[in-house]
């Protein structure tokens, strides 16, 4: 298969499936959704955090100076705080969120924002190297559920119907591919920025993990809830080691 097909692959696995399999877990009854979404955020924590510091800053730094790679992931958490001020980054992981409830317009806006960002991310992983593309993908899917099932529940209590959320949030995933296609073709002739944009992506997975994800888990502090959390954030960690270690060993 061409690169391009795997990217477009990959950007359908994170957005339309990743939609998909959000509303699934919204037909469980409430209480199994409270036991899958923290047990998803933890897993998708450990995802996160490895994927950036295994996965893209080793790239970014070893095709470009690392003074320059890690000011430029500084720069990006600040734009993405920024970002969610202006609620165009936000990740709810509730099915009511304080501040986004009333907001069902701008959830979309933002999440087809987000989406786009992650397509970019895709596409420029996977021109860094394949492994880093199915790395980088994988932990996109990993924190796209728990959101979108944060996404179906602010569209719902915001009074939308199921249908309409599920199709909604479908329209807006699918910016996912219009990024990844968008950053193929420019990042395939511009070669000198792809460090930066892993940079960049590097510094969106730490913003998410650190700032939107963590917070979710200290919620619970309980010893059972926390080593529950801390088991999943190993497993995480231990996923994409493993995937780091088996397509080092392929390509």
């Amino acid at each position: 298969m061409p690169l391009l097909g795997w990217i477009i692959l990959f950007c359908i696995m994170g957005s339309v499936c990743s939609v998909s399999g959000a509303g699934l877990i919204l037909l469980f009854p409430e209480t199994i959704r409270k036991k899958i979404i923290p047990a998803l955020i933890s897993y998708a924590t450990g995802v996160l955090l490895t994927a950036a510091f295994i996965g893209l800053l080793p790239h970014a730094i070893e095709n470009s100076e690392p003074d320059k790679i890690l000011f430029t992931v500084l720069i990006g958490i600040i734009i993405f705080f920024i970002l969610e001020k202006l609620i165009l980054w936000r990740h709810c992981h509730n099915e009511t969120c304080e501040v986004h409830t009333t907001a069902g317009p701008l959830i979309l806006f933002g999440d087809s924002f987000h989406n786009f960002v992650d397509g970019v991310l895709i596409s420029a992983s996977f021109l860094t190297s394949f492994k880093l593309g199915i790395i980088t993908s994988l932990a996109v899917i990993a924190h796209e559920v728990p959101q979108e099932v944060g996404d179906f529940g602010i569209l719902l209590y915001s009074g939308y119907s199921r249908l309409k959320a599920f199709i909604y949030n479908q329209i807006s995933s699918l910016t996912t591919l219009l990024g990844a296609l968008i950053a193929f073709y420019f990042l395939e002739s511009t070669k000198k920025v792809l460090p930066y944009v892993l940079a960049i992506s590097a510094a969106s997975f730490i913003y998410i993990a650190l700032a939107d994800l963590t917070p979710n888990l200290h919620k619970k502090i309980t010893i059972k809830h926390s080593i529950e959390q801390f088991i999943l954030l190993i497993a995480g960690i231990i996923t994409i080691l493993f995937l780091h270690n088996i397509l080092h060993h392929h390509h």
